[in-house]
């Protein structure tokens, strides 16, 4: 007997996501419900060669559900995921709204799998923020080699982390450049394309933006407390995978072979390393795969045990979608949770 899954936003970018890789992954669902607002109800999306009609979240029954994906934004998770949960059904939530809670674990399964038990608290994991996804899970295998004291990161990241419409925003800025028509900015708050914009998220009081915050807080509680680490967050003209720039120092020292051997051997991750013109991954390339790419590792002779490397994901997949089908495929396979209707059985 299989599990009964319900996807909470399914029409948009992640929702959409996380319908195909399900299917692609072949994970062990009896039943698949697609979810949304009122609005949405009727509208149809794809689930491998079926096609799905949206119901109403408000009117949705868990009773029976094991595992609601929740990709519909913080407030909706606010209102909805304690209340899931309190049904018996787990739910793996892709906004920030519980990231920080003590008793909700933050899962990325390459690096922290383990901690996933702490679930049964409120029956809600959290996924992290795409930028710290891709980032721990090139972190975790030069941690566990050298311990990492520090980490400097500067994020590329694409429109699509900011939903369709800021999609739909680069495209037509991008069209009426070429047309001579007037570009607007409703979106983001410059300009878009042929720009980067040093601003993701609100700013808080220290000068970070909250983009900034998420990332710096998430890798701590995922890999470890100890880290000391500053971001940068930039928006790019790109439409899907983020990339980053990190430097990294450590405790111990680590040669760029031991580093490139450890990265190649960690799971998740595929190194594309040749120092020569094109020898990296670009966000073109990474764009509809799975792995976090690893490029461009080399030392850093400005700091005692330090090295520099460029790290590509696609977003709406190891960032968000991919993640989430991950965490509950951990469940399924460490039998941490029994299908309803085995138990009703």
């Amino acid at each position: 007997m299989g599990y009964k899954v319900a996807i909470v936003g399914a029409t948009g970018n992640v929702g959409r996501e996380m319908l195909d890789i399900l299917a692609e992954r072949g994970f062990p669902a009896d039943e698949v419900v697609a979810l949304a607002s009122r609005r949405s109800v009727g509208t149809e999306v794809s689930f491998g060669d079926k096609t799905l009609k949206i119901k109403a979240l408000e009117n949705y029954d868990f009773a029976d559900t094991d595992i609601c994906l929740m990709s519909a934004g913080g407030d909706v998770s606010r209102e909805w995921s304690p209340k899931i949960g309190r049904q018996g059904c787990v739910v793996i939530d892709n906004s920030s709204a519980f990231r920080y809670d003590s008793d909700v674990p933050l899962i990325v399964p390459e690096v922290n799998a383990d901690a996933v038990k702490g679930f049964t608290k409120k029956n809600i994991i959290a996924n992290p923020n795409c930028s710290t996804a891709q980032l721990v899970v090139a972190l975790k295998p030069l941690h566990d080699l050298a311990t990492i004291k520090r980490v400097v990161v500067a994020t590329y990241q694409s429109v699509s982390g900011a939903g369709k419409d800021a999609m739909d925003e680069l495209f037509s800025q991008t069209r009426a450049v070429f047309v001579s028509d007037p570009v607007e900015a409703k979106k983001f708050p410059k300009r878009i394309a042929f720009n980067v914009i040093p601003q993701i998220d609100v700013f808080m009081e220290d000068g970070y933006t909250k983009e900034e915050w998420k990332v710096m807080v998430e890798t701590k509680k995922i890999l470890d407390p100890k880290i000391k680490l500053t971001c940068t967050a930039v928006r790019v003209p790109v439409f899907i995978s983020h990339s980053e720039a990190v430097n990294v120092e450590f405790e111990k020292p680590i040669t760029v072979e031991e580093a490139t051997e450890a990265l190649r051997a960690a799971p998740g991750v595929l190194v594309v390393d040749k120092r020569e013109p094109g020898g990296y991954i670009t966000p073109y390339e990474a764009a509809g795969e799975d792995a976090t790419y690893v490029s461009r590792i080399r030392e850093d002779a400005t700091v005692e045990n330090g090295l520099s490397f460029w790290c590509v994901s696609d977003n709406l997949r190891k960032g968000a979608a991919l993640n989430a089908v991950q965490i509950a495929e951990v469940l399924v396979n460490r039998k941490l949770l029994l299908p309803k209707s085995q138990k009703a059985a």
